[in-house]
């Protein structure tokens, strides 16, 4: 039986930082906050909704849209008007925020989470991801295309309609640009891609818990939070825009098994931040880039967040309660098939 993982450091490869992880104390006296999941039956269709069919929204009025719909956001974080900013210097530096954001609704129905989508519902959510990648990635003022989606109130979502968000901007976040300079150096000192290495690690360890004909799911070794999970292609690509049409179906599969074992999990819907890391689109050849997804739930118990207090946002470094082999164990001997249609 492998050790515990305690009093132990283990290294992103794709951050370039360590995490701590100390399983013994998942388990400490706990009477701070709790927190469930909001579990309350959600209308197919919602009068108030600004992404509902048919509904006005802040500047703007959705058509009935019949399937996957995306539009401009209304409060975008990025404009193509954005003005030059007055004031800064050299030290204290500006620049204005140049492209645009866009929200995706993955279905007309209100009550609908990408776990209710059919195949071919998931393969449109990925195949309008793909399009909006190549489409805003070509605008000169847009450097990184970021797609991610917030579930749940506990992450933040204020609106529980089955959406996300692409951010499209000359800022390229710094997630991703950590990613592109950890990829670029292993591949300059090995010629191998990183992103396909630790698929081989994953593949061979015992914290799988999905996997298709083009994509791996796991908690990989160095999962930040105790039910992190990563997508990984079981080929090197950098971006949505060079998946196949193949991929892209087996993508959306992917992505619903995933949000599925998340809710299998305590039979309740799991939120979480699921973010596409692609490479920028700034120009650069970025073929080394190691394409994922990530997704990151806050509850490390069906009650209890996870939260970033004192080593997290004062030091600077993340702390894992928990050991990802026995994380990935328990979402894989969940069901694939969600339990509200199993009974």
């Amino acid at each position: 039986m492998a050790s515990p993982v305690v009093w132990q450091q283990r290294w992103h490869p794709l951050r370039e930082e360590w995490v701590l992880f100390t399983a013994h104390r998942g388990g400490r006296p706990w009477i701070g906050d709790t927190h469930k999941p909001a579990a309350a039956a959600v209308p197919g269709y919602d009068p108030t909704c600004a992404l509902c069919p048919g509904n006005r929204r802040l500047h703007g009025e959705n058509p009935r849209y019949p399937g996957t719909y995306g539009f401009t956001n209304d409060l975008p974080c990025f404009s193509a008007e954005a003005p030059a900013p007055t004031g800064g210097d050299d030290f204290y530096r500006t620049r204005p925020a140049t492209g645009t954001a866009e929200v995706v609704c993955y279905s007309p129905d209100h009550a609908k989470t990408f776990v209710d989508l059919t195949d071919e519902e998931c393969q449109a959510v990925v195949d309008l991801w793909a399009e909006r990648t190549v489409v805003l990635g070509a605008r000169a003022d847009v450097d990184h295309v970021l797609i991610f989606e917030n579930k749940g109130s506990l992450v933040g979502t204020s609106n529980p309609h089955p959406h996300c968000q692409i951010y499209a901007g000359n800022l390229v976040y710094g997630f991703t640009a950590r990613e592109v300079e950890s990829a670029r150096k292993f591949f300059a000192r090995t010629g191998r891609f990183l992103g396909q290495d630790i698929l081989a690690r994953e593949a061979a360890g015992p914290r799988v818990i999905a996997e298709n004909e083009a994509w791996l799911a796991c908690v990989p070794w160095f999962a930040r939070y105790a039910y992190e999970v990563f997508i990984l292609p079981k080929r090197q690509v950098p971006s949505l825009a060079g998946l196949t049409p193949a991929e892209r179906a087996s993508l959306g599969r992917m992505v619903r098994e995933v949000a599925t074992r998340y809710d299998n999990l305590w039979r309740l819907p799991m939120p979480y931040v699921m973010a596409v890391h692609q490479a920028p689109c700034d120009g650069p050849d970025y073929a080394f880039y190691p394409f994922h997804l990530e997704f990151h739930p806050p509850l490390r118990k069906p009650d209890t967040m996870k939260y970033l207090a004192g080593p997290e946002i004062g030091g600077g470094s993340m702390t894992n309660e928990s050991d990802p082999d026995a994380k990935a164990a328990e979402l894989r001997a969940v069901s694939a098939v969600h339990y509200q249609k199993i009974g």
